[in-house]
């Protein structure tokens, strides 16, 4: 047996028959021509991400656009927001794969669901296949889950509005290739989820809602419209029916506010303040400036100059266009069997909420049902309305400099230490299929483990990466510190099962180079996918 391939599409993963309904001829079709309408300028526009950081490398910091000052000063709004998403004061976050987890979430009394593709999945075939069809049973309100234990788990009768987050634009997937070549994972993604769901969503009374990841400008906000356009036309759906928001993860993308909801002004609903990946983002473009050295990552919270700039931007930028400014992930998660560092972690999350909720921002993301109700009685004592659209924040001055301000701090043996275990054991559950990972009472994804390794990069490649005790971060310490992480996590290589020892040896060498090594790898994930899909077993095309 094998899928029905259209020409020039391959498929390289094994038959099942509970995948060819979702794997058809029509749904690879559509993947196939979205492919070839835009692979081509897909691949310019990450060629012009590799142009513009050789540029701020060499001293060129990021400002806004001089040439659409007149679109930023002029008048106008994004279209009007579906009813089911004019209220999303509590949002929560999850991976698609997770079948169980899927169903928590939607039952959990969030406003939405945000299935995620991206940071909380690690993109083996398998997790990509069963997030599909989690979600495509999740629309049609028949997913149910029955754990080892026997329980079951099915859907309330009012659950989530679900959105989902394809891949970003970097990342491919090699189980499919049209004409030879890879396909932008993003386009499996969205393919896949509006071929066999956006008709009956509408039917529903919903939509096709989805969340756009690691846009670093206006052009390729411009190339999903067109993509999201090319869908709309092959399903015959109204243009602008697809609507989307925006995380506003890269450091870019604050300088294109006004331009990237410009050009997705028939369809964006919203921004979100995606606070790590962000984080994460300003170090990688800023990393080859001595100047721009953060202190460890504890340190830099929403509160820090920047990242308050950052948010208070996004909340007037989004205001002022009728759009909705989402606030960030509360990364807490509950603490089992300790009341007292329980007890903290729920008034942290209640104290982030409420400087969100204060600073204007019309709703929040969580990781764990158990933060919903927390995260939801702020919203709702101090935003009895759905939303605050009504608060332009007129007063808000941002300028670049505020944008770019250094977040100052100390640089501790403590958090050297946290940042290469959490680096270490994020990327070696990675590598066995997990993407969001609870690490010292924390829910860490991609974003965190990717912050965590370009401070140890940028730290040891800088005379000013010092110990606040006087002493030089080098590249003996990280080793020093990745032996002793690995004498701690990996076992006795002779007792330990074979292919756990394999995995946390992979992810040693993984982030052993990504940070000792002297150039600077964009994305962890990268090649980290190059293990993860070798541990496949890949047959040959069908």
């Amino acid at each position: 047996m094998s899928y029905p391939c259209p020409p020039g599409v391959r498929v390289h993963a094994p038959y099942r028959a509970q995948h060819a309904e979702l794997l058809s001829f029509d749904a690879l079709q559509m993947i196939a021509a979205l492919t070839r309408s835009h692979a081509e300028e897909l691949a310019q526009l990450l060629a012009a991400r590799c142009d513009r950081q050789k540029e701020i490398d060499a001293g060129r910091v990021p400002d806004f656009i001089e040439e659409t000052a007149d679109l930023r000063a002029a008048t106008w709004t994004v279209a009007p927001i579906p009813a089911d998403l004019l209220d999303r004061r509590v949002e929560i976050t999850g991976p698609a794969s997770d079948r169980k987890m899927v169903i928590n979430a939607l039952n959990s009394g969030a406003c939405t669901f945000m299935a995620d593709f991206e940071d909380a999945n690690a993109p083996t075939w398998d997790n990509g296949v069963q997030g599909q069809i989690n979600l495509y049973d999740a629309v049609r309100r028949t997913i149910d889950y029955r754990s080892p234990a026997g329980k079951h788990y099915r859907l309330v009768d009012d659950p989530a509005v679900l959105l989902v987050r394809p891949r970003g634009w970097h990342l491919v997937e090699r189980h499919i290739e049209v004409d030879g070549r890879a396909v932008p994972g993003a386009l499996v993604d969205v393919a896949l989820y509006l071929w066999h769901n956006a008709k009956e969503l509408l039917a529903r009374g919903s939509g096709p809602y989805l969340y756009l990841p690691k846009l670093e400008g206006h052009l390729e906000a411009r190339l999903w419209d067109r993509v999201l356009r090319q869908a709309e036309d092959i399903l015959q759906l109204t243009a602008g029916t697809v609507k989307v928001t925006v995380l506003v993860e890269t450091l870019l993308a604050a300088f294109e506010l006004h331009e990237i909801l410009y050009e997705l002004r028939d369809r964006v609903t919203g921004m979100n303040c995606g606070r790590w990946d962000y984080l994460f983002s300003y170090i990688k473009k800023l990393r080859h400036h001595p100047s721009v050295l953060l202190p460890d990552r504890s340190q830099v919270t929403m509160t820090t100059p920047c990242m308050r700039a950052y948010s208070l931007l996004t909340i007037q930028t989004c205001h002022r266009r009728g759009a909705l400014a989402i606030g960030g992930m509360a990364a807490q998660i509950p603490v089992k069997d300790d009341p007292e560092a329980n007890r903290r972690a729920l008034l942290l999350v209640k104290a982030d909420k409420e400087r969100e909720v204060g600073d204007g921002h019309d709703g929040t993301w969580v990781a764990h049902p158990a933060l919903v109700a927390v995260a939801r009685q702020v919203f709702d004592e101090r935003m009895p309305m759905p939303n605050q659209l009504g608060r332009l924040r007129d007063d808000v001055h941002v300028t670049a400099k505020d944008l770019l301000a250094v977040p100052h701090g100390t640089i501790t043996e403590q958090g050297v230490r946290n940042n290469v275990s959490v680096a270490l054991q994020y990327t070696e559950a990675w590598l066995r299929g997990h993407g969001a990972v609870p690490l010292y009472n924390l829910m860490e994804d991609a974003a965190t483990a990717e912050i965590a390794r370009t401070q140890l990069w940028q730290w040891i490649h800088h005379p000013q990466g010092v110990l606040d005790s006087g002493d030089k971060i080098t590249k003996d310490f990280i080793r020093q510190c990745l032996d002793e992480e690995m004498a701690r996590w990996s076992g006795d290589e002779e007792s330990a099962h074979a292919a756990g020892q394999r995995r946390w040896r992979e992810a040693e060498r993984l982030i052993s180079d990504l940070t000792l090594g002297d150039e600077f790898v964009d994305f962890l994930t990268l090649p980290a996918y190059d293990c993860l899909i070798g541990e496949e077993e890949t047959p040959a095309p069908v």
